[in-house]
């Protein structure tokens, strides 16, 4: 009975129903509710500090010590790694051009812009000291301090000692970690129970700011941000991407017609990898050990339209709050960005959990992260087809690189014999 019970439960429902209550309650601009709905925000944000460092570091550490190890990873995997990474920094740095370009959060900002902690440190003590301070004396105190630089460092830093280690040591390591892991997106999945009750708190906040002057223009300037960005990867990037590399865009989007359409109204990378794999092995005939390597790891690390939500996302929302950031610190987001979608590994609503972990750690209100929620189901069925198209054409240009290498080294072999 539970069983059909969660079959017929559909959260999008019952979130459009608490954007509806939230907007009735809001609208009333009642003291007492209002007072209510600042109670329930604040115990929801709380909730989402408490899994939010662990999620970013867990979900980088577990992804990488589930890959094969260092010296197995040299061909394939390298070539993998390398247009994945290449492809999602593009991604960031797109967004993060759209971003400073629209400039969402014109005119929305009536308090004194407070410079963040971060900014105020690198003004005050330079540049390398805050560097050197990115590095800390000791693993429990960037968590401690909710440093979220330093724990990108430590998971990074984990990471590539685990792949350094032999496999009876990194196979108990993934296993810890992966359970570890498990158990916080368990915490999560309870937190998306709740997410209802505070969507109406976040709307009835939202609303109250709305009637002291906040605009509106703002958040659809936004969602023209993420939209745009992931558009522009889709159709702009990854084809000059293909083109570079001498194979048509064209051709591969056709083949590959059929696993964007699950991706897309699936939601799911992992639901869509079946149909990705059969697409490109039978209409773009990539190898079956290319296919069967590439796709399944692009799935776990390949996040373009993540990368772009995120970045677009802390900034809007850190920027709205008063936080205001140096050049410098901007483009560091670039890098965040991407790690963060790279260890963004098969979790549910893992662009906006974690965009909401990094905006909790730096200890940023969330009432506008609340108002976005509503408009992610959107948002995320479009990630998820660019994400599945990305791994194509990071699938076929390997694929090509692959069977030329091979090629070459047949004609060598050859020719050494004449």
């Amino acid at each position: 009975m539970c069983e059909q019970h969660k079959k017929n439960y559909n959260p999008n429902v019952f979130f459009a129903i608490a954007a509806c209550c939230g907007l009735m309650a809001g609208y009333l601009n009642n003291e007492i509710i209002n007072s209510v709905a600042s109670a329930i925000a604040e115990l929801f944000i709380n909730l989402l500090k408490l899994v939010s460092l662990p999620i970013i570091f867990l979900s980088i550490v577990s992804t990488a010590s589930g890959m094969n190890s260092v010296s197995e990873v040299k061909t394939l995997g390298k070539k993998v790694l390398k247009y994945t990474l290449l492809t999602t920094v593009i991604s960031a740095t797109v967004a993060l051009i759209l971003y400073v370009s629209i400039n969402p959060v014109r005119g929305i900002i009536h308090q004194i812009p407070q410079v963040s902690e971060n900014a105020s440190s690198i003004n005050q003590s330079g540049y390398l000291t805050y560097l050197a301070d990115v590095i800390p004396s000791n693993f429990v105190k960037p968590f401690l301090e909710n440093n979220v630089i330093s724990v990108l460092f430590l998971a990074i830093v984990l990471s590539v000692a685990i792949l350094a280690l032999p496999d009876e040591n990194r196979k108990p390591l993934h296993t810890f970690f992966s359970s570890f892991y498990a158990a916080v997106m368990k915490m999560t999945s309870w937190l998306v129970q709740l997410m209802p009750i505070a969507i109406t708190a976040f709307i009835v906040l939202f609303m109250r700011d709305l009637q002291e002057g906040l605009e509106v223009k703002a958040l659809a300037l936004y969602l023209a941000c993420v939209v745009l960005a992931n558009l522009i990867q889709g159709f702009v990037i990854l084809p000059i991407f293909l083109k570079f590399k001498g194979i048509s865009p064209v051709a591969t989007a056709k083949g590959m017609f059929p696993a964007l359409s699950v991706a897309f109204f699936t939601k799911s990378s992992a639901a869509a990898l079946p149909m990705a794999m059969r697409c490109a092995e039978e209409n773009l005939k990539v190898t079956r050990k290319v296919a069967g390597f590439t796709l399944p790891l692009c799935t776990t690390i390949n996040m373009n339209g993540c990368a772009a939500f995120i970045l677009i996302t802390v900034l809007f929302v850190s920027m709205s709050n008063g936080i205001v950031y140096t050049p410098i610190e901007m483009i560091t987001w670039v890098l965040v960005a991407t790690i963060a979608a790279v260890g963004n590994a098969g979790v549910p609503m893992g662009c906006y959990f974690l965009s909401s972990a990094f905006l909790a750690a730096m200890n940023v209100p969330l009432n506008i992260l609340g108002v976005i929620l509503p408009f992610y189901t959107l948002i995320d069925m479009l990630e998820t087809a660019i994400n599945v198209w990305s791994d194509s054409c990071v699938a076929v240009v390997v694929d090509k690189e692959i069977k030329q290498e091979v090629f070459a080294d047949k004609g060598l072999i050859l020719e050494s014999n004449t």
